[in-house]
C-alpha cells in the first residue's frame, strides 16, 4: 500500500514540475513576444515620424512661392505682366 502512495506522489510531482515548466516556458515566449511587439511599435512610430517630416518638406519643395522663385533663379523665367497674358477661349457650339 505504502508502494502505490509512492508512486502516486511521485507521479503528481512529476505533473506539477511539468505544469510549472510549461507555464514558465509559455511566460519567456510570451515576454520575447512582448519585446518583439514594442520594437516594432517603437520602429513604428519612428518611420511615422519620418513620415510626416518628408510629407512637410514635399509640401514646402511643392509650393507655389517656392516653385516660382526657383524657376526665377535657375531658368531666368519671370511671371507674365497682366498686358501679355492672352486668353484663348473655345467657343462651344450649340
Amino acid at each position: 500500500m505504502r508502494r502505490a502512495w509512492v508512486g502516486v506522489t511521485v507521479v503528481g510531482v512529476t505533473a506539477l514540475l511539468l505544469a510549472l515548466s510549461l507555464v514558465s516556458w509559455r511566460q519567456t515566449r510570451v515576454r520575447a513576444v512582448l519585446a518583439e511587439v514594442a520594437e516594432l511599435q517603437r520602429q513604428t512610430s519612428i518611420a511615422d515620424g519620418e513620415r510626416m517630416e518628408l510629407t512637410r518638406n514635399i509640401q514646402s519643395l511643392e509650393s507655389r512661392s517656392r516653385v516660382v522663385r526657383e524657376a526665377e533663379e535657375r531658368l531666368g523665367l519671370r511671371r507674365a505682366m497682366a498686358h501679355e497674358t492672352v486668353w484663348f477661349i473655345d467657343e462651344v457650339e450649340p
